[in-house]
């Protein structure tokens, strides 16, 4: 377990968990408004719950934006889209760094086949109360990991030196 005593290391380790720097503009302002929430959550810990639900959002955007022309309007979903990423993408724990550094398993939070679901969490979050219960540990990171993942044959399609505008 990592423990923070400083608000600048906590600073250090919500910065260290940014997307890659070529994935498109729109997701970059997205998942920084996570961080931004996270690192706010240092001074009020209820902040992290606003910053689990926007980073949640980011990801359905990225889920949205690499997947959706893939799966027919009307069964188009957060929950469709995630099970798309595993099911005809070929995510699996191998593909996410943090599973493969801690061990575990996240495959069935993305699948639906364990609950919370993150799509379950993303409901619960949007429609009824998002500030209920604890914060949960890891959930920006594997975020990442996701975005990542889904951006990958973008990122490397990507011109070399290419950066987002945003951190130019």
């Amino acid at each position: 377990m990592i423990q923070f005593s400083e608000p600048d290391e906590w600073r250090r380790f919500i910065v260290g968990l940014g997307i890659d720097a070529r994935i498109p503009d729109i997701v970059q302002l997205k998942f920084r408004r996570a961080q931004a929430l996270y690192l706010l959550g240092w001074i009020d810990l209820d902040v992290l719950k606003a910053g689990e639900l926007a980073a949640l959002i980011a990801l359905e955007l990225t889920v949205m934006d690499r997947y959706g022309d893939k799966i027919p309007k009307k069964k188009r979903s957060f929950a469709a889209l995630l099970k798309h990423m595993v099911d005809v993408d070929g995510l699996d724990d191998a593909h996410i760094p943090m599973i493969v550094r801690t061990g575990g398993t996240a495959i069935g939070f993305v699948t639906g086949a364990s609950e919370p679901s993150l799509s379950q969490r993303r409901n619960g979050m949007a429609h009824g109360d998002p500030f209920d219960g604890l914060p949960v540990g890891g959930l920006l990171e594997l975020v990442r990991d996701l975005i990542n993942y889904a951006y990958r044959d973008f990122i490397a399609n990507a011109p070399v030196g290419h950066r987002s505008a945003l951190l130019a």
